[in-house]
């Protein structure tokens, strides 16, 4: 049997991705064998693919350069793989490369496509076109390898019986994240008719949908009360997921619910809409020039008003409900 040693160690939403890109793989080559190697509370985004063992790491007891040549003899030892797939390409994944390659193993590699994102996030840049995906991407990678890959790109829910919208409003930069007061206001008014599921992680995000779940009615907080096992099954059984452009928008791709998506200082164009995801779910301010600047929602607003998310009318949101 090919067995592939595969990995990506960040983000959640990547790994995430890689994980859909991996599912269909496997179901069109199923005499192959992967094996993943990430953060070790990322498994279960891998449990529930069959041929897929994941091998979780902590980072930190591979540190350098000689921490990384230790972990890929670790992982030839333990796993003796016939290809590698780096779906990464950072430093620590380049020292990986140059390992594997020295032992003879062959090695492709993710082209991110750094350059043409950097061009796409030129506020001056007027004439914005659509970049590959980042999942056309991953699947390059096993294209590389010598094998056949046709993505679906097709949504497959689940779970028969769906009943709740999920909303997650936080984002890991302020660029990505709808300003809280629209957000609190959006949840209010969908609560009116359907019971709405917070979903989000860490303690100030917590306390902040604690506190919403407490002012409106028919609401429930589900953040930092559920594991990662328990978030996917519960995001199965939604009948539409709201996320902004984060993690939430990719689990949802992962178990085949309908996401609608808020997108501000970031665009899909870069590639990142969540596997499935129909662009007629994306919510954003489209006339604005000077987006995308950013691929990540990491840089402060070039015209210092955040138009992009401050512009946003929550009536859209509603009306793509």
């Amino acid at each position: 049997m090919k067995r592939i040693l595969a990995y990506r160690f960040s983000a959640f939403g990547d790994v995430a991705m890689a994980a859909v890109v991996i599912r269909e793989f496997l179901e069109q080559n199923p005499e192959t064998e992967v094996v993943m190697v990430s953060r070790e509370h990322f498994k279960p985004l891998f449990d529930e693919i069959p041929h897929v063992v994941f091998k979780g790491i902590n980072l930190d007891d591979f540190k350098g350069f000689f921490g990384m040549h230790r972990l890929s003899a670790e992982l030839v030892a333990e796993f003796n793989p016939t290809h590698i797939a780096d779906l990464h390409d950072v430093i620590r994944t380049k020292i990986l490369k140059r390992s594997f390659s020295r032992k003879g193993f062959k090695v492709a590699v993710i082209n991110k496509g750094k350059e043409e994102k950097e061009i796409l996030t030129d506020v001056w840049n007027l004439d914005k076109k659509p970049l590959r995906m980042t999942v056309e991407r991953y699947a390059d990678v096993f294209r590389d390898l010598g094998f056949t890959l046709e993505l679906s790109h097709a949504l497959r829910p689940q779970h028969s019986e769906r009943s709740g919208i999920g909303f997650a409003p936080f984002a890991q930069h302020k660029g990505k994240m709808l300003p809280l007061e629209k957000s609190f206001e959006l949840a209010r008014q969908l609560a009116e008719k359907n019971r709405i599921y917070f979903f989000g992680g860490g303690q100030e995000e917590v306390q902040t949908l604690d506190r919403w779940a407490k002012e409106i009615p028919n609401t429930e907080n589900l953040a930092g009360k559920l594991t990662l096992t328990e978030e996917l099954h519960r995001i199965k059984q939604l009948e539409t997921m709201v996320s902004m452009d984060s993690a939430n928008m990719h689990l949802a791709s992962l178990v085949g619910t309908r996401c609608i998506s808020v997108w501000g200082s970031t665009h899909y164009f870069a590639g990142f809409l969540g596997y499935g995801q129909s662009a007629d779910d994306i919510v954003h301010v489209k006339d604005l020039t000077c987006r995308p600047c950013s691929v990540f929602g990491d840089k402060e607003c070039y015209r210092g008003d955040y138009a992009c998310l401050e512009e946003i009318h929550i009536q859209k949101i509603l009306e793509k409900i």
